[in-house]
């Protein structure tokens, strides 16, 4: 598409203050607790603000990534699908965060708001934005998932009636463990490429998915995280965080296209988190609350609707 309008430095003042928004909310939940920050610059061009909470009472760990970088060219991750790409500088910026919960009735979550500029000297430049956000529960329960989607579908809902129907679908797909015939969790919002809309609408829908990142999740927070637990559902909480490092180390673009374009190790790999265990085909008990999670919670639903006629 061609630049139509295209402005970056409102994006990127838009990512910084998300970026501050979410760490203060989440500082606020832990109520004590703090973000460490590491400014950091790319040699290849551009850097970043990584912030880190550790070892809190209700967040074991909280990573909240904005990076703004540049290149001469993109790496193979960005281009594999997008050939007319090739050749052509670029700056990337985005907010990228994943939250590690202590307590395994409060999920982990994921959201990543992004924007790409490519550009090449006489012509106009391709840009497009992406994101979205999607929660992986290790206990599931019904209210917490209407609650997200119906958060989900309130982000999309100024922007057409079919939005988060596609961009909750293309979620569901996106965060698929090929290997392991399973979702990594109950899914929310997915999008790349977005820029047909023209900048101004695409634009604010970056931002509604970002504002609504909090609404989707801190209740959730408060509704969970004092639920009490043993070590049962702590080391399977453990387990089940084993799904989350292989598809971020074997699909998730994001990480691909950090680790080849030169990127911050450390700042990618924040995602993973920070104890995880795999057992050797393990099973769960038949009628548990561990079997439950795979018979309702990691099956495709549409959580919306059994909101509606839950009501």
């Amino acid at each position: 598409m061609t630049d139509d309008g295209f402005r970056l430095e409102p994006v990127l003042s838009f990512l910084e203050g998300l970026q501050d928004r979410i760490c203060a909310d989440i500082e606020a939940l832990e109520e004590g607790g703090r973000f460490r920050e590491d400014a950091w610059t790319r040699p290849a061009g551009g850097g970043g603000r990584s912030r880190v909470l550790r070892e809190g009472a209700v967040f074991e760990q909280a990573g909240v990534n904005y990076s703004h970088v540049m290149g001469p060219g993109l790496p193979a991750s960005a281009t594999a699908h997008r050939p007319e790409l090739a050749g052509r500088s670029f700056q990337a910026a985005g907010v990228s965060l994943v939250v590690h919960p202590r307590n395994p009735y409060v999920p982990t979550s994921h959201m990543n708001v992004r924007v790409f500029v490519a550009e090449k000297t006489g012509e106009a430049p391709i840009w497009w934005f992406g994101g979205g956000f999607d929660l992986t529960p290790y206990y599931g329960f019904d209210e917490d998932s209407v609650h997200w989607h119906r958060t989900a579908e309130a982000a999309c809902r100024p922007f057409g009636t079919d939005r988060y129907t596609a961009h909750k679908q293309w979620c569901d797909e996106y965060f698929f463990l090929k290997h392991r015939d399973e979702p990594r969790g109950i899914g929310g919002l997915f999008f790349d490429d977005l820029n047909e809309d023209g900048y101004d609408a695409s634009f604010a829908y970056l931002r509604s998915v970002g504002e609504h990142y909090l609404e989707a999740y801190v209740p959730i927070v408060q509704r969970r995280r004092d639920t009490p637990y043993g070590d049962r559902e702590r080391q399977f909480q453990l387990y089940r965080r084993g799904r989350y490092v292989e598809f971020n180390l074997v699909y998730d673009r994001g990480t691909l296209f950090g680790l080849q374009s030169g990127g911050r190790t450390e700042s990618i790999l924040m995602s993973l988190p920070p104890l995880v265990r795999w057992e050797y085909d393990w099973k769960p008990e038949p009628g548990s609350a561990e079997a439950r999670l795979y018979e309702r919670y990691l099956q495709p639903r549409d959580w919306l609707r059994e909101g509606i006629e839950g009501t």
